[in-house]
């Protein structure tokens, strides 16, 4: 019995494309051809096709299938690295799905920043572009840090407040906007005090992290807001100070 390459392609439950590709990998050898020119498949082609589709089903390389099939000795080796790699796909698999599902239940957007989907709808463009490069700089702790104090904030009248800020607001709406943030600002402060020296819990270089801080800040915030950032962090910062003296105290023990 002889085969086109149609039928061997239905046969086997595979495609004349993908025949012709297994031909151009050395993976399946040329068969004989008619007087006429067409192709004639054997038994051993059908076979040697069906092993090749069971190695693609166990997510075999096709560049490893042909030492899989030759070096019997290597089969362990082989298919335990491919395992590896399956199991590092289901994982993957399984945090799509979930990111997936917290997606749809917090109604936010699909390029949210992971872990934020609870409250992603609520970000602003711009808190949401800088949440992003957070994640890729700063530690995992870090970050719960950070959903926790974002959690707390959205919705919030002074957030919202800031983020409606033009980039002409006048003076007294800055300081305005600039002590109505303040006290959540200082809170963290307590709360967390790593964000008083944030390069300490990168996972990047200190200037590699400031530089794409400051460029990212400079970049998604309009004039106005960021004069009001600099304003409340320096408003929070002398607050904690006056509250907590203790390093003044210590200069002015005696000795020192």
């Amino acid at each position: 019995m002889a085969w086109s390459t149609r039928q061997l392609a239905d046969l086997t439950g595979t495609t004349v494309n993908t025949v012709r590709h297994y031909h151009r990998l050395g993976l399946l050898e040329l068969p004989e051809r008619t007087v006429n020119g067409y192709k004639q498949y054997g038994v051993q082609h059908v076979v040697r096709l069906l092993r090749i589709r069971r190695l693609v089903e166990l997510g075999v390389p096709l560049a490893q299938i042909s030492g899989i099939s030759s070096e019997v000795e290597r089969t362990p080796e082989a298919l335990l690295a491919v395992d590896a790699h399956l199991a590092e796909q289901i994982e993957q698999l399984q945090r799509a799905r979930q990111d997936i599902a917290a997606i749809l239940a917090g109604n936010g957007p699909a390029d949210g920043p992971r872990g934020f989907e609870s409250v992603s709808a609520q970000l602003s463009s711009a808190d949401s572009s800088m949440l992003h490069l957070y994640a890729q700089l700063y530690d995992e702790d870090a970050i719960a840090d950070l959903r926790r104090m974002v959690e707390a904030e959205v919705g919030d009248s002074a957030e919202a407040a800031f983020n409606a800020l033009g980039p002409d607001a006048d003076d007294a709406t800055r300081q305005r906007v600039a002590e109505a943030l303040a006290p959540a600002m200082e809170q963290h402060m307590r709360d967390y005090p790593w964000v008083l020296d944030p390069v300490a819990r990168s996972r990047h270089s200190a200037e590699a992290t400031t530089e794409a801080f400051v460029s990212a800040v400079v970049e998604l915030y309009n004039p106005a807001q960021l004069d009001v950032l600099a304003r409340s962090d320096a408003i929070a910062r002398s607050r904690l100070q006056q509250a907590d003296p203790a390093d003044d105290d210590a200069e002015d023990e005696p000795g020192s």
